[in-house]
């Protein structure tokens, strides 16, 4: 098939997920990211490095793993940006709907357009919400938040699950103010089945000294998790009320 000559470029593949979307998944971490966020733990994946797999390589690596997915299990393709690989992606999500393996999508909604295409193929979509506000997010990533607005509106239009996640950092998204204005954003977001807050860490520092790059948030403290299931609380009460 012409399809099988593609390939893409994969850091690695964790073949007994639990923390990807439901049940056990094969999660694929795809290299190539355009966002640059300052508190990224995978630096090592920002750029694309040589192409390492087909899509029959690929599909034959999951398809080990299918017994442990069960009925509620899958595959989640996750990055670095999978959304830079879509081609890719589709082609392989094509091959798993025929063995009727649940797909899984987590993407900070930045890739290269056509959002359509590959929504169509993707069961559950995880969104990772950067900030809310255009000016932070672009300190945070180094990008405008309009490509992101643009991912909605397709995602919105394709009626796929949705969970949301956010990383609660010290002094940037851990205040109060902050949560309000996250329960109003993401209420623009159809079909949100999930909310996850994720306390910031420093685990990922020691790759940026590996990789010689300067740790943007070396100054900053570890999430506090209290504070963070605390916020999380208020924000639940705020988002339902919202709704």
């Amino acid at each position: 098939m012409k399809e099988c000559n593609m390939k893409a470029s994969i850091d690695s593949i964790e073949t007994f997920g639990l923390v990807d979307g439901p049940g056990i998944r094969c999660v694929v971490f795809f290299n190539g990211c355009k966002l640059r966020c300052k508190y990224c733990h995978n630096p090592e994946m920002w750029t694309k490095k040589n192409n390492n797999y087909t899509i029959e390589d690929l599909f034959n690596k999951i398809m080990r793993s299918k017994p442990y997915f069960k009925n509620n299990g899958g595959v989640t393709f996750s990055g670095g940006e999978p959304l830079l690989h879509s081609d890719f992606i589709i082609e392989v999500s094509k091959l798993l709907k025929k063995e009727n393996i649940h797909t899984a999508i987590d993407t900070s909604g930045v890739g290269l357009g056509n959002y359509d295409d590959i929504l169509k193929y993707i069961d559950l979509v995880i969104l990772d919400i950067k900030h809310t506000d255009n000016d932070i997010y672009k300190q945070i990533t180094g990008m405008n938040i309009e490509e992101v607005e643009k991912f909605i509106k397709s995602l919105n239009k394709s009626n796929k699950k949705v969970w949301i996640r956010q990383v609660i950092i010290p002094e940037i998204t851990d205040t109060k103010q902050y949560m309000d204005n996250l329960a109003k954003y993401i209420k623009k977001i159809k079909n949100i089945e999930k909310i996850e807050f994720l306390p910031f860490h420093r685990l990922g520092e020691e790759k940026y000294k590996i990789l010689g790059i300067d740790y943007p948030y070396k100054e900053k403290n570890d999430m506090d998790k209290t504070k963070c299931n605390m916020l999380y609380n208020y924000f639940i009460k705020k988002y339902k009320e919202d709704n």
